[in-house]
């Protein structure tokens, strides 16, 4: 059975909260004081926020580096400080000119990898402070573009000057920055009006439970969800008890089972539950996170 103090959440987070407001609320519900997320979502935007209980923490890295996909409202002809609808209004432009066939075309040219400059307003840090930080202080830098990939751009309703895209990206690309340089693209402007994080990985909006119907839910337990259903598409080795021994005290896994193009795998104890997550070094399986069991798992 599942421990109750490790695994995830797939909440549905409301505008208007930040994903620390999720988090610091889900504490005070559970009790517990190892609570993070898996990937941050703009106060502006609703949709899947992934939390993480207990030990379940140290896997954030891992479901933070899954696949994203989001239903992004846009608007044309105006461009804002934070390229979103939060930000004041620094650029309006006549947007009746441009067509549905127009944003289709531009679209095909974002996909694929494509180098993006996150906005001044975002957690990215720079000498240790976040740029929305330095922003708010009237600070402005030249950004360097990084690499993400869209996997898929589509175009799912026209009601100009609004637009919806279904977009699949990977994990950091900044919608509210896609949305700023599809507007350049087009010769108007745009920002972000709207935001819906569909899915994240496994997780999916319509298997999500909204913030207010966990908070009131007599038996929170009831939403946790496995960590190898989080992670279910790794590798798994099948352990022992006396591996499991081993892997505690620091010790390699010996097995025949070879798993050759894997670099980390899922270490399963004998009760069914996810006991490591295991690293290949010299052909053995070595202990990378080591996961206790019952209530030694703490909170």
């Amino acid at each position: 059975m599942p421990r109750e103090d490790f695994g995830f959440l797939n909440i549905d987070k409301p505008p208007g909260l930040t994903s620390h407001d999720v988090v610091v609320r889900i504490r005070r519900k559970t009790g517990l004081k190892r609570v993070g997320h898996a990937g941050t979502l703009d106060p502006l935007a609703r949709g899947v926020l992934v939390v993480c209980l207990g030990g379940a923490t140290r896997l954030s890295e891992y479901v933070m580096a899954s696949t994203k996909r989001y239903r992004a409202v846009i608007q044309l002809g105006a461009v804002t400080s934070t390229y979103d609808a939060e930000g004041e209004i620094i650029r309006q432009t006549d947007p009746s000119s441009v067509s549905r066939d127009q944003v289709a075309a531009c679209l095909t040219t974002f996909i694929g990898s494509i180098d993006q400059v996150p906005p001044m307003y975002s957690a990215v840090k720079r000498g240790g402070h976040k740029l929305y930080e330095l922003a708010r202080q009237g600070v402005t830098l030249e950004l360097e573009g990084r690499s993400v990939r869209i996997d898929a751009l589509e175009l799912t309703d026209w009601n100009p000057p609004h637009f919806t895209l279904d977009v699949v990206c990977s994990a950091g690309t900044y919608i509210r920055s896609l949305a700023y340089d599809i507007g350049e693209a087009l010769g108007v402007g745009a920002h972000l009006a709207a935001l819906t994080r569909t899915a994240s990985g496994v997780f999916n909006l319509t298997d999500s439970v909204t913030l207010d119907s966990f908070m009131e839910s007599p038996t929170w337990e009831s939403h946790l969800i496995d960590p190898m259903k989080a992670l279910s598409g790794w590798p798994m080795l099948y352990l022992q008890a006396a591996d499991c021994l081993a892997l505690q005290q620091g010790r390699p896994v010996v097995t025949t089972e070879q798993m050759v193009d894997a670099v980390l795998c899922l270490g399963i104890a004998p009760d069914g539950n996810l006991i490591a997550v295991l690293k290949r070094k010299d052909g053995q399986w070595w202990p990378h996170k080591v996961f206790l069991t019952g209530s030694e798992q703490g909170t």
